[in-house]
């Protein structure tokens, strides 16, 4: 089987994680640091555990290589949510710069796992671009979208095109709109989860026209989650496979719409690894190879 980074929802082969344990660390940690993250309520330690050992469980089952990242010094709570740091390339790691400064230290640690577990670095955002991997959406095995976000800045995506687009890489920029302002996380993948070619699943309402007009352009079905079901993380979908879609579980109306087009769907119990923090499946993983 071939494989490729350049996939949202191939068969998922390589996979970097940070269990909770590593990240949460202890009940006095997130005592400390959830409220100045901007976390809904604080995580329950012991439950958040159980709820990573289930979700972790899942991953397993695919046959995916697991990478464990460690406990890293410096770090806050937000680490669990490893896509952010980081971008996957076939032609290396592209090393991001947080707009979010609390989450500052994530990127220098992975590019020291990265480089322990000798997977190729491409090379790195640097002041004053900020980019995080949140934003960033592989369409096709040539096209990357990014969101311009209080997240992501201009000259983030400048840097990014510099790395990309002599090799061949298109890179799309969705610019998305002030919604909750720059304390909120809201990156491009919280309105857009690709899980099929030419299916994904989007928030209408917060997605650009012209971004959303370009998905239909490019022959994409799109799932539609309703309002009800965005601050519940509908929208935040991992294809584990092509149409084998991992979710926070209750989210039925999106859930049912996924089958109704001939989607398997896994739901895990994310109230406090993923609701309180505002991070679904999409965050909790840096997948690094899909087979195509």
């Amino acid at each position: 089987m071939s494989k490729s980074s350049h996939s949202e929802f191939g068969r998922l082969t390589k996979l970097v994680i940070k269990p909770t344990v590593h990240a949460f660390v202890s009940e006095e940690k997130m005592h400390q640091e959830w409220q100045a993250l901007n976390y809904l309520q604080k995580p329950d330690f012991v439950l958040a555990n159980e709820e990573y050992e289930k979700f972790e469980r899942v991953l397993k089952a695919t046959g995916t290589e697991l990478l464990h990242l460690p406990i890293g010094e410096g770090l806050s709570i937000d680490s669990l949510y490893c896509r952010d740091a980081s971008i996957a390339t076939d032609f290396g790691m592209i090393i991001c710069r947080m707009g979010k400064q609390a989450r500052a230290g994530e990127p220098e640690a992975q590019k020291k796992f990265f480089a322990d577990n000798d997977i190729t670095i491409l090379g790195e955002i640097e002041a004053p671009g900020t980019l995080e991997g949140g934003d960033v959406a592989w369409l096709d095995n040539k096209t990357m979208a990014v969101g311009h976000t209080y997240r992501t800045n201009l000259e983030g995506i400048s840097q990014l095109k510099a790395m990309l687009e002599p090799k061949g890489v298109e890179v799309v920029v969705a610019e998305l709109p002030h919604y909750r302002g720059p304390s909120d996380v809201f990156h491009l993948m919280s309105i857009l989860s690709p899980v099929d070619k030419n299916l994904a699943v989007v928030y209408s309402p917060l997605m650009p026209i012209a971004f959303r007009n370009l998905l239909l352009e490019r022959g994409f079905q799109l799932v539609e989650v309703p309002e009800e079901e965005f601050d519940s993380m509908g929208c935040n979908v991992l294809a584990l496979t092509p149409r084998q879609c991992l979710m926070v579980e209750g989210n039925p109306i999106t859930e049912k719409r996924l089958r109704d087009v001939d989607c398997e769907v896994i739901t895990y119990k994310g109230q406090e690894i993923s609701v309180k923090g505002g991070g679904g499946p999409t965050c909790l993983t840096r997948p690094i190879s899909r087979g195509l």
